[in-house]
């Protein structure tokens, strides 16, 4: 499973070595549960005859609150990294917003 993991760099913050630990074992065990929403081609501008885009959208779905502990910080391909509430309204690209619906429809949520 761990070749599909995304990884967007995080920051522990002020939490001392204990918190960090806890923390980090909570996470490891999120990423234990998640639910495949999709896998295999996508639309994407970048597609060619030659060449396209496949992916593998999982949903980890933080029931604990965990992932609001840490202070997010840009990586090298995700520059603008945040939080944020998101909706149908909310502009993505591609496929994503496919992705986001059937997380939001699995987790009984909003959309």
């Amino acid at each position: 499973k761990q070749w599909y993991q995304r990884r967007v760099p995080i920051t522990a913050g002020e939490m001392d070595k204990k918190q960090q630990q806890e923390v980090s074992k909570q996470v490891k065990e999120l990423f234990k549960k998640g639910n495949v929403l999709y896998k295999g081609y996508v639309d994407d501008p970048r597609n060619t005859d030659n060449a396209w885009m496949e992916t593998v959208a999982v949903n980890y779905h933080d029931h604990k609150g965990t992932f609001h502990k840490f202070k997010l910080r840009a990586g090298d391909d995700a520059c603008k990294v945040q939080w944020v509430d998101v909706d149908c309204e909310l502009k993505l690209y591609a496929s994503h917003a496919y992705f986001v619906s059937g997380a939001a429809k699995v987790n009984d949520a909003h959309w």
